[in-house]
C-alpha cells in the first residue's frame, strides 16, 4: 500500500512540474552575448511557401521565452534580428529548448523533445552522406571560377562531369538513408515528411511508400503530412482517365 502511495505521489509531482498543458508549447531560449532588445521571431510556412510570423519577443539578459498553442507537430523557424540564417526546428505540444549561437547560427542547439532530438541526429547523418559532394565543391570552387573567367571549356566540362557523378552517387545514398530512417522510426514526425517527399517523386515506389505509411504511429497519420500522404496514395492508385476497365477473371469450370 505504501508503494502505491509513493508511486501516486511521484506521478502528481511529475504532472505538477509540467510547464505546458494540452495543445500548448513552450520555447525556452538562451541567447548568450546577444544584447537586450534584439528581436526574435517565431515563423511558420504557409501553403505558398511564404514565411509568416507567429510570435515575436525581445532578448532579455541573454534569454527569451515564447508560449502558445499548437495542435500537431510542424516545422517552424527562429529568426534572430540581424542574422543571415534561420534556426529550423519542430514545434510541438512540449517544451523546446533553443540555445542560439550568435557567432554561427547554424551551430545553434535545439533539444527537449523526441522529434527535435531525432531531427538533429538525422541531419548529422545526412550531412555525413553528403560530405563527399560538399568536399568536391569546396576543393574545386576556385578552379571552376578561374575556368569560367578564362572560358576554359575543357576544365569546366571535366569538373561538371565529375560533379554529376558524385551528385548521382550521393543522391542514391541519401534516398537510401531516408527510406531506412522511415522504416526504423515509425514514431518520428520527420518519417511522415520523408514519405510525403517520396510520393512527390514521379518514380516513387507506391507500394513501398504505402507500406511505410501503414507502419506510422496512428497520431502521425492524423497530422497534415499524414493526411496528405493518404490522399496522394489514393490518387496514385486510381486508374488513369480513359483507361480501359480490367476484365474480370474467368471463373474456373
Amino acid at each position: 500500500m505504501k508503494k502505491i502511495i509513493v508511486l501516486l505521489s511521484a506521478a502528481v509531482v511529475l504532472i505538477s512540474c509540467s510547464k505546458v498543458g494540452k495543445d500548448e508549447y513552450l520555447i525556452t531560449g538562451t541567447a548568450e552575448g546577444i544584447e537586450n532588445g534584439k528581436t526574435i521571431i517565431l515563423e511558420t510556412q504557409d501553403a505558398t511557401g511564404m514565411m509568416l510570423p507567429k510570435d515575436t519577443v525581445k532578448v532579455e539578459n541573454g534569454k527569451f521565452e515564447m508560449k502558445g498553442t499548437i495542435t500537431e507537430p510542424a516545422f517552424y523557424t527562429i529568426q534572430l534580428e540581424g542574422a543571415q540564417a534561420k534556426i529550423p526546428f519542430i514545434l510541438e505540444n512540449a517544451e523546446v529548448t533553443i540555445a542560439i549561437n550568435k557567432d554561427s547560427i547554424q551551430k545553434s542547439k535545439v533539444s527537449g523533445t523526441y522529434n527535435n532530438d531525432e531531427y538533429v541526429a538525422f541531419n548529422e547523418e545526412i550531412t555525413k552522406v553528403q560530405k563527399k559532394l560538399m568536399d568536391f565543391q569546396n576543393k574545386n570552387m576556385k578552379a571552376m571560377e578561374t575556368a569560367q573567367q578564362t572560358k576554359d571549356t575543357v576544365v569546366i566540362n571535366k569538373l561538371m562531369q565529375e560533379f554529376s557523378i558524385i551528385q548521382e552517387e550521393v543522391g542514391v545514398a541519401s534516398k537510401a538513408k531516408y527510406v531506412t530512417y522511415a522504416e526504423t522510426h515509425p514514431k518520428a514526425f520527420i518519417s511522415a515528411l520523408i514519405i510525403q517527399g517520396m510520393l512527390n517523386d514521379p518514380t516513387a515506389d507506391v507500394a513501398k511508400s504505402e507500406k511505410l505509411y501503414n507502419s506510422l504511429e496512428e497520431s502521425l497519420k492524423k497530422t497534415k503530412p499524414g493526411i496528405a500522404i493518404k490522399a496522394k496514395l489514393a490518387e496514385l492508385k486510381m486508374p488513369a482517365v480513359g483507361a480501359a476497365p480490367v476484365a474480370p477473371a474467368a471463373e474456373a469450370k
